[in-house]
């Protein structure tokens, strides 16, 4: 029987791994396996999709994500089953600071501020970030009336509702925008922190809820007597591409199809799958490229790339998916990576890295100080800064070239931290269309997807467009793919 995965990402390698582990299992538990062959197609030229690291001299620079989630638990636990658990490294408790922009000056995010609501209400009395109106409108969210339905709602109608106005263009906006690269007044709030209103709706108030799950938290940490501790987020030395590095290896043998891209599927009366591919490769005589195309049948098929790409692919004979899948939109971001000497850096920096409000009418959405951060990431003496832009509110940006780019970050840059002269070099990575844009109604709409996907035997989808964006969720998304498909095999395979 043979399997094909569109995508060598993160989603689509932990898809070929769970099927390798379901299938040694299923017989016998021999470790031989069946004849089950898995084809792994990717249009790159390496594994990991986005997650892409640069090791240069004493340098490790992420060009997309540079950590992830611990309190999600499937990153962290295929790290220790690929053996990578050694290589975990926790954020630098000295600077597990935030800063906001406001007015161009580098602020700290009010302590005990958690993406969307406080735990403590002194350092929001006292931070400079927040007018005394908007202190005050935010104090009055223990008395506002809470909803208690599970009708969705945007992300700035909810915080608008909840803390006020000036809370979420200060605070809540340039946090989530951060991580999401969304607008903020299409983003769901059901689809991306659903927590957070079920706090409203179980508790009237976030602050309320907040403050008894901080002290609910203490007494789980002061009962937890063993077992490893992780800051909120951690990274692998090496460089997160290590964890797809590691999965490739562990893959038997020829499974992974770099330079090799799907261009089209079909699904025939029988109930198995054509895939026309094509695989590129420089010519021994021009250097131009020559391409090479080629159908061929299997019995299962995961989409493991992104949602509008797995919408073009059925959009012939399963179009109930395919306009489902294409409706989910994307923006894209570009990383702008700058380095320099430390004693450039005229102004003490004591945080991981700042976000910026889209009141600032700045081009960045943020930035991170990445040896501050995790200090293994430069050498002695010198300062990582990458700098984030684009995402729905600058989208040409994800694509401008690098020539133009650079130098705007780096003006703007300067307007936010006292740098003196050039930096030592920069690495600007572009990810276009790459960032799934949850919109008010999402979680709708991927119920929707995944009961099609469901009723269709041997088709499965995995990615960062339903479940979660994180790494974590990518490799759970992968995970559930591949059970479902080999639940449905072994059941052909008995019949």
């Amino acid at each position: 029987m043979k399997i094909a995965i569109v995508g060598a990402g993160i989603s689509g390698l932990s898809a070929a791994y769970r099927l390798q582990q379901l299938d040694s299992n299923f017989n016998s538990g021999s470790g031989s396996g069946s004849d089950l062959t898995i084809d792994i197609f990717d249009r790159r030229n390496r594994v990991g999709g986005v997650l892409e690291t640069i090791n240069r001299d004493d340098y490790e620079i992420e060009l997309s994500a540079d950590n992830f989630i611990s309190t999600i638990p499937w990153g962290l636990q295929l790290c220790k089953e690929l053996g990578l658990s050694d290589n975990l490294v926790q954020t630098n408790s000295e600077h597990r600071r935030t800063y906001v922009v406001r007015r161009n000056r580098l602020h700290l995010l009010p302590d005990g501020f958690l993406m969307m609501a406080p735990t403590k209400l002194f350092p929001m009395a006292t931070t400079p970030i927040l007018s005394i109106f908007g202190k005050l409108r935010a104090g009055l969210e223990l008395f506002i009336p809470s909803r208690r339905d599970d009708i969705d709602e945007s992300m700035s109608n909810f915080v608008r509702r909840r803390l006020g106005r000036e809370v979420f263009e200060r605070l809540v906006e340039p946090l989530v925008s951060g991580v999401y690269a969304a607008d903020m007044d299409k983003l769901s709030v059901l689809a991306t922190l659903p927590r957070f209103r079920e706090m409203e709706r179980d508790h009237g108030s976030l602050i309320w809820a907040m403050k008894k799950q901080l002290a609910a938290n203490r007494v789980a940490n002061l009962a937890e007597q063993s077992g490893a501790r992780y800051s909120f987020f951690v990274t692998l030395k090496g460089g997160l591409c290590t964890i797809c590095e590691s999965i490739e290896s562990k893959l038997r043998s020829g499974s992974v199809k770099l330079g090799e891209s799907v261009e089209a599927i079909s699904l025939r009366k029988d109930g198995k799958w054509i895939l026309k591919t094509e695989k590129s490769k420089k010519s021994k005589i021009d250097e131009g490229r020559e391409n090479s195309e080629t159908e061929i049948i299997y019995d299962a098929v995961i989409l493991a790339c992104s949602a509008y790409e797995a919408g073009k692919l059925l959009k012939d004979d399963l179009q109930d998916i395919s306009l489902r899948l294409s409706s989910i939109e994307h923006e894209g971001t570009a990383i702008v990576t700058f380095v320099f000497n430390s004693d450039q850096i005229k102004q003490r920096i004591n945080g991981m890295g700042f976000v910026v409000p889209k009141k600032e009418k700045s081009v960045i959405l943020a930035g991170s100080f990445s040896n501050l951060k995790y200090p293994h990431r430069a050498p002695a003496g010198k300062q990582v800064i990458r700098i984030f832009a684009g995402g729905a509110r600058n989208p040409l940006m994800a694509e401008m070239d690098d020539s133009e780019l650079e130098p705007i970050l780096l003006k703007e840059l300067r307007r936010i931290i006292k740098i003196e002269g050039e930096p030592l070099f920069s690495v600007t990575a572009h990810w276009p269309r790459t960032m799934p844009q949850y919109y008010v109604g999402h979680r709708d709409l991927v119920r929707e997807i995944e009961q099609l996907v469901q009723s269709q035997v041997l088709l499965a989808i995995a990615g960062n467009a339903f479940h979660g964006i994180g790494i974590p969720n990518c490799i759970k998304s992968g995970f559930d793919a591949a059970e479902k498909i080999h639940k449905e095999l072994a059941t052909v395979y008995k019949n």
